[in-house]
Order: structure tokens, then C-alpha cells, then sequence
């Protein structure tokens, strides 16, 4: 017989089936605590799932913040591989972010570096970061010196025809209801025509003309850093070592991209830290709070029905048992369905926003399971220590 609660409504159903159980009295019944611990929760179905949605309201939390500054990070490190550039110059004192910094130095300099021995291809750039309607970088690029380090590989239409023309990426294409050479859209506030649709993975997903892009913010002439291709990869050191010795550039920032890829990492991303902490904290907080209050309220239900344990013999660490196996059910079907509703999220972002990458790594579904784990566990543990504590004689004359 299945207990409903830690009872039925009859008492003496309940209590009939606890003397039956020969392993009870050793308190060790645990055949007959699973079946306390499934009727406890289907007694108070609605409270059960107000725990298991805020469990997973918590994995949610924790995942789509990871997913999106990984994929940000980790769809960065790709398009910038496929540039073809080997190494990386910037201003003194410019972040590593590409997109911060704006365009302090005169995008001249890549004559400069073009003159040096073993470079092959100077390209400046600038990169702004842009916030109207979406977070996105615009890339201001010279045609011929950019195209140099690899060539684009046109779907559609041709390179730039004039200042006011815009090549994109094909993801950006497919977005919202699709973009196609010749529509006019806004960047920066300014329209730009698309002369043109390239694969993907060449380090921005809209170029314009990097003279066109540095009037639009204020440095016609300037750019934010360039890309350089060496005539041998074997050649990087002395690369860097040319720039240094040449004047005005010695406190100038070379990079291989090899180096610039190492520290591209969510640690070193300005806030990340910060941002992944108060989201843990908060979600912790929601767990915490829902289940010690779901089970601190199921606790005070059921003080009749735990001194008819205690009286049949239930040691205190089998209530307390009973009381965490509710907790670890709730948590762990809490915590599947929200890796069920953190994947669906990722469909939908990925349908509705092609351009962002949200990405799930298996070492953080196990942080966040972990962490929604504990968390309730540690919320069940005074409601399972005051039930544990409860007089079998104060219980039974509980009314």
C-alpha cells in the first residue's frame, strides 16, 4: 500500500503499512521511503512543480548566460581566423577587443608596415561596436588590402561600387526575412546599398568602405588596427621586431594570432566574471528560497504524520532522508527540464537570430546541474533537520 504523504487520509492505512514493513522497525525502510518520498510530492502536485520549474528557471539562467558570452567569444576567434592574417597591430594601449577603441591612429601606417622586409599584405581596419536595434561590429575595410590577406568568396554581387555600398556575410542575409545585393539598410544611421553577399568566417558579418565608416564616427582618415600577412609564418619574430625598431611605433601592440586567439577567453572578457557570478548568485538565491520554503511548508503539513514514524521507529536520519530524497527528485527532474528548455531556447535563437551564436558546453551543463544541485539540498536541510527534531508524543497530539 502506497502512503500519500508520509500518510493517507485514513492514519491508520498508513499506519498499518509502516508495521508491516519488518526493515521499518531497524529504520531502514528504504523500499518503503521511496514510496513516501513519490507520494509526498504527487500529494501537492502544484507545489511540486513550482519547484521543479524554479530548478530549472536556475540551469536556464546559469546556461543561456554562458552559452551566449562562449559563443560570442568562441564565433570571434573563428571569423578571425579566416581573415588570413598572421599577426595583429595596434595602438598603444588599445584593448584587445577589436571593437573597442574606436580609430586613434591614422590608417596611413599601413604603408608603413607595408614597406617592412617580410611583410607581404598591410590592411587597416576600423571595428566600431554598434548598438542600435542590435550589438553588432561594423567593419570598415579597404577593399584591395583586405581582400589581399584573403580573398572573399562572393555568393552574390560584386565588391564595393562606391562609399555607400555594403558587402555582408550570408548568416546576415538569412536573418530576420532574409537581405538580398542591392536593398538598401541602415548602418550607423547612414543607408548603404548591399553590392554584395560573401561566405561567412572573414571577421565581420557587414563591411563597408573604411574611409565611409571613419567619417560616419568622426576619423576619416584613422583606423582601429591593422591585420598583416607575413611572406612566412617562420618570419613573425622579425616582423615584430621591424615594427619596434620603426620610429614611432616602438609602444605600438604585435600580435601573432595565435596570441591574440589565446587570450580570447570569457575570463578575460571585461565583466564576464562579474556578470556569471550575480547570475549564479541570483539563480542560487531562487532555488534556494522555493525549495526551503516548499519543503519548510510540507514539513509543517505532515508533523502529525512524523510522529506516527517516530513512534513506529523511524530514526531521526530516516525523516531526515525522506525530506532530502523529496529534494533530490524535485532537483533532478527540475534540472532536466531546464537542459530541456535551455536547448529549446537555442532553437529558437538560432532560428530568430542567426547571426548569435549560443553556445552549450558539456562542462558547464554539469557546473549548472551541479550548482542547482546543491543549491536546493542545502535549501532542504532545516526543514529536513526540524522534522527530524520533532516529539513523536507533541507530533501525535498535534492537531
Amino acid at each position: 500500500m502506497l502512503c500519500s504523504g508520509l500518510f493517507l487520509p485514513a492514519a491508520g492505512a498508513c499506519f498499518v503499512t509502516l508495521a508491516r514493513e519488518p526493515a521499518f522497525a531497524a529504520g531502514y525502510g528504504y523500499p518503503l521511503m521511496n514510496k513516501l518520498v513519490v507520494g509526498n510530492l504527487l500529494h501537492r502536485p502544484l507545489r511540486s512543480l513550482i519547484s521543479i520549474f524554479a530548478i530549472a528557471i536556475e540551469v536556464v539562467m546559469i546556461l543561456s548566460i554562458v552559452a551566449i558570452m562562449i559563443g560570442m567569444v568562441n564565433d570571434q576567434k573563428t571569423r578571425t581566423s579566416g581573415i588570413g592574417a598572421d599577426m595583429i597591430v595596434r595602438p598603444p594601449n588599445a584593448s584587445f577587443i577589436s571593437a573597442v577603441g574606436g580609430a586613434p591612429v591614422p590608417a596611413k601606417i599601413a604603408d608603413v608596415l607595408r614597406k617592412l622586409p617580410h611583410v607581404a599584405v598591410a590592411a587597416p581596419v576600423i571595428t566600431d561596436l554598434s548598438t542600435a536595434g542590435t550589438v553588432e561590429t561594423i567593419w570598415g575595410i579597404d577593399y584591395q588590402s583586405y581582400n589581399a590577406l584573403k580573398p572573399f568568396v562572393f555568393l552574390e554581387g560584386t565588391p564595393f561600387q562606391g562609399p555607400d555600398d555594403a558587402i555582408v556575410d550570408d548568416y546576415f542575409a538569412r536573418s530576420d526575412k532574409g537581405h538580398h545585393v542591392g536593398e538598401t539598410i541602415m548602418i550607423k544611421a547612414h543607408p548603404f546599398r548591399i553590392s554584395g553577399i560573401v561566405e561567412h568566417g572573414k571577421g565581420g558579418r557587414k563591411f563597408v568602405p573604411i574611409r565611409t565608416l571613419g567619417t560616419l564616427i568622426g576619423t576619416p582618415d584613422n583606423a582601429s588596427l591593422f591585420y598583416v600577412r607575413s611572406d612566412d609564418p617562420k618570419n613573425e619574430g622579425l616582423i615584430r621586431q621591424e615594427i619596434e625598431a620603426t620610429p614611432g611605433m616602438a609602444k605600438y601592440q604585435v600580435q601573432t594570432l595565435d596570441e591574440w586567439m589565446s587570450m580570447m577567453t570569457p575570463a578575460r572578457l571585461p565583466g564576464f566574471n562579474i556578470a556569471l557570478r550575480v547570475v549564479i548568485g541570483i539563480a542560487m538565491i531562487v532555488g534556494f528560497l522555493v525549495i526551503f520554503q516548499s519543503m519548510y511548508t510540507a514539513v509543517m503539513e505532515r508533523t502529525r504524520e512524523i510522529g506516527i514514524l517516530k513512534s513506529l521507529g523511524a530514526s531521526k536520519l530516516y525523516i531526515v532522508n525522506v525530506v532530502l530524497r523529496e529534494t533530490a527528485l524535485l532537483s533532478l527532474v527540475g534540472i532536466a527540464l531546464g537542459m530541456l528548455l535551455t536547448q529549446l531556447i537555442k532553437l529558437g535563437l538560432t532560428y530568430r537570430f542567426p547571426t548569435m551564436t549560443f553556445q552549450l558546453t558539456a562542462d558547464w551543463r554539469v557546473n549548472a546541474a551541479l550548482i542547482a544541485f546543491i543549491g536546493s539540498i542545502v535549501g532542504a536541510i532545516y526543514p529536513a533537520w526540524k522534522a527530524a527534531r520533532k516529539d513523536p508524543i507533541d507530533a501525535l497530539a498535534y492537531e
